[in-house]
């Protein structure tokens, strides 16, 4: 079965804002999300889907900021969207007379097709946003070991490696975060690759080690 990804948006603004939009055109931000976003893996794969409403603003050239999260999902497409948001600075054509301090609302809509998530309840994605928060804090955990690895007490990486074994956290789910932070690199967005390199770095791995010597200095 053929998969999709869709996104909707919608900006909610002031007046004085209606006639901003990308340098690219009318359609140019709707195209740019469409074309940039790398929906989160966990999400993708438990169905998790649904609006983040972000807010930012823009000077005089474009560039955004400020930005935040108002309200969203689960961590990692709240995640997503604001990285959108800050990736599309400097991208924004600005009209004569514009208020730099005011404040730009989208609402972005995560939406799949095609990955069987008519067969998810909506229990079942509750119970998969229940989990990731679990996993979340498990991950701290696994990072903050490997951080502070020098200070590690015998025998306290075997409960790390059990851990990292119940978060899925293999050598194909470090690839797929590499090969995201690769995308990332492409897009010119070198914060959020980065941010991706070191993940794996921090969880016990060499595998990004080339790329954090290569980007990340």
């Amino acid at each position: 079965m053929k998969k999709f990804l869709t996104f909707y948006l919608v900006f909610c603004c002031t007046m004085a804002m209606a006639q901003l939009q990308f340098k690219s055109g009318k359609d140019g931000f709707s195209n740019f999300i469409k074309n940039n976003t790398i929906y989160p893996r966990y999400s993708k794969y438990n169905c998790i889907q649904g609006t983040v409403n972000v807010s930012f603003k823009l000077d005089n050239e474009g560039r955004v900021y400020f930005s935040k999260i108002n309200s969203g999902i689960i961590t990692e497409l709240n995640d997503e969207a604001l990285r959108l948001i800050r990736l599309s600075s400097g991208k924004w054509a600005i009209p004569a007379g514009y208020d730099s301090a005011a404040v730009i609302v989208v609402l972005v809509n995560f939406k799949l097709s095609g990955y069987d998530c008519e067969k998810k309840s909506s229990s079942d994605i509750r119970s998969a946003i229940e989990a990731y928060q679990t996993d979340e804090r498990l991950t701290d955990v696994v990072l903050n070991f490997y951080k502070n690895i020098d200070m590690a007490k015998p025998g306290q990486e075997a409960q790390i490696l059990a851990i990292k074994n119940q978060l899925g956290i293999d050598d194909e789910y470090l690839e797929e975060r590499i090969n995201d932070g690769l995308k990332k690199i492409k897009q010119g967005d070198k914060p959020g690759a980065c941010e991706d390199f070191l993940f794996v770095k921090h969880v016990g791995s060499s595998k990004a080690d080339k790329y954090i010597a290569q980007y990340c200095k």
